[in-house]
């Protein structure tokens, strides 16, 4: 295993997070106990997130964190400072039994890796039980240890699939694991189990760090098929009212909130909106709380059928937005009454545009949050025809209109201002003057887990080192480079923890810009540095508090 950061080093990851070098997953827990204890003692518990990787441990501020504040309480966690490490040994965890038919699409790569046949490929992964030592990626994804010297030099595919079934049983960089759900994934697959490895109920994930696990034959028939995850029947709360019924649902309309937080550590996605900022500037403009639902329209908008009297803005993407036919400008608030129909068209500028609604878009929550997000399939989905939308209860003065509208893709072009990725050694000297003067195409892959982006001319050759990282916790922005060149820039839906290395992350403050980039746009990478980022979004939290002007008529008068 190749360390994303030497043993107790602290590097910035991005200008809203730090990434901690620790001996082994075990030394990761005992250090993330300590830093969570510490960040709740001081008041900050909600502020920072912390995520155990497997010789790792990374620090994530939420909603504008000051960054300043953790370094010293980092600082104090790290073995430099005095930390003991484990105190005494962990309590043994459960046997857990995993039969498997092992007909993976790469079971023969990884017989050419480990220069072994197939029967001796499974004869060895069956032979003892494995450990597991931490949960992350995508939700109950557990990285096992342990496994025998031929099957410990398989590398990660050079190009991560764009989607793995539920129940693959993988192999990468000394690891085995098993995908709990469909999602993405680098590693290769050499078999399949119908055990479910995660759930929507207590405790939600099958494995905990410590347990064994002992994969164990079976043939095709023996397995059942892995069960979808389907969240329990919703009701509506008292007092919340039915806005819209969904007449045609767009191209893929969602409904976003803040996003989870605090279930990193059983590998949940936070999701969230692509672009914070028209949401933001959305909400605010109908009086709601911040982080309330909204819809997040993709390319094309929904058509929705009023059956209360409410109120609405439309922000980002620059949309056709029309009631009865007549057409609205978005960036300010409009009402609906009874019987209208709202139309949300094609999104001109961009790749999405925000719907928010006088109280919230209201929905079935997970984990606190009514999101839904790609990677894992929580949440309720994408809207339906027919679909109820149902709001909270509208909480005055509301905005009238935004005295500017947020950046827009002009001409499908955008230039995303980035920083250095942590993992400087594993690229060559000049990698980011080479991203600076490269211009990206963004693929049709791309989704809310991440850009694909191909660069004009071919692959880069930005990677200097050969080989495989530790699994490690990862961000939004950060510009992944797998061995086969292309970078991947992830958005709010990315797996938690990810093992190829970042040579850059996207700033905080183009987070906006970054969500509304659609296939076929071209991107540029501008390196910045660390307080000018830092500086770029103070004045922009100070621009969006200035952003929406004037106050909606509720009342005569």
């Amino acid at each position: 295993m190749n360390r994303s950061v030497p043993v107790g080093e602290v590097r910035p990851f991005g200008d809203q997070a730090l990434l901690l070098g620790v001996e082994d997953a075990e030394a990761g827990r005992q250090v993330v106990r300590r830093l969570q204890a510490q960040f709740e003692d001081g008041g900050a518990g909600g502020a920072f997130e912390v995520v155990g990787g497997v010789a790792s441990v990374l620090v994530i501020g939420r909603a504008g964190a000051a960054m300043e504040l953790a370094a010293p309480v980092v600082a104090a966690a790290m073995p430099e400072a005095g930390w003991a490490g484990p105190a005494g040994a962990a309590a043994p965890g459960a046997t857990v039994t995993v039969p498997c038919t092992f007909d993976g699409p790469d079971l023969e790569a990884v017989c050419r890796f480990s220069g072994c046949p197939a029967d001796e490929v499974v004869a060895l992964l069956t032979g003892q039980p494995l450990t597991v030592g931490v949960l992350g990626f995508s939700p109950g994804f557990a990285f096992l240890s342990g496994l025998p010297g031929p099957l410990r030099d398989i590398p990660r595919r050079d190009r991560p699939r764009a989607a793995v079934p539920p129940g693959s049983v993988a192999l990468a960089n000394g690891l085995a694991a098993v995908y709990p759900t469909a999602s993405p994934g680098g590693w290769h697959l050499i078999g399949r189990t119908g055990e479910a490895m995660f759930s929507l109920s207590p405790p939600y994930a099958r494995l905990a760090p410590g347990d064994l696990v002992q994969f164990t034959v079976a043939g095709p028939d023996d397995l059942r098929a892995p069960e979808a995850l389907m969240p329990p029947p919703w009701e509506p709360p008292a007092g919340a009212g039915h806005l819209f019924e969904v007449v045609q649902p767009g191209l893929h309309t969602l409904r976003q909130d803040a996003g989870r937080r605090g279930v990193v550590a059983i590998g949940v996605p936070s999701a969230g909106p692509a672009d914070p900022v028209s949401f933001a500037l959305a909400n605010r403009l109908v009086g709601n709380r911040a982080g309330a639902g909204a819809l997040e329209v993709t390319a094309q908008g929904p058509t929705l059928r009023t059956r209360a009297t409410g109120y609405v803005a439309v922000v980002g993407g620059a949309p056709d937005v029309r009631v009865d036919g007549h057409g609205l400008s978005a960036g300010r608030v409009f009402p609906v009454q009874p019987g209208q129909v709202l139309r949300v068209g094609a999104v001109d500028s961009g790749g999405r545009t925000y719907v928010a609604v006088a109280g919230g878009v209201l929905g079935p929550e997970l984990f606190g949050s009514c999101a839904t997000d790609a990677l894992s399939g929580l949440g309720a989905g994408p809207l339906r025809a027919g679909d109820a939308l149902w709001t909270g209860p509208v909480t005055p003065p509301l905005g009238d209109h935004l005295d500017q509208p947020p950046d827009r893709v002009e001409g499908g072009s955008v230039a995303l201002r980035v920083l250095p990725g942590p993992h400087a050694e594993w690229f060559g000297p000049d990698a980011l003057a080479r991203l600076a003067a490269a211009t990206f195409t963004v693929q049709g892959e791309s989704n809310r887990v991440g850009l694909r982006l191909t660069a004009d001319g071919g692959p880069l050759g930005l990677r200097g080192a050969p080989g495989e990282l530790d699994s490690q916790g990862m961000v939004i922005g950060a510009v992944q480079v797998p061995p086969g060149g292309e970078p991947v820039v992830l958005l709010p839906d990315h797996a938690t923890l990810g093992g190829y290395p970042v040579v850059a992350v996207v700033a905080t403050v183009d987070h906006g810009r970054l969500g509304q980039c659609a296939p076929g746009d071209r991107v540029r990478l501008r390196p910045i540095e660390l307080e000018e980022a830092r500086a770029a979004s103070l004045e922009q939290r100070r621009a969006l508090d200035r952003a929406v002007v004037g106050h909606y008529p509720l009342a005569a008068g």
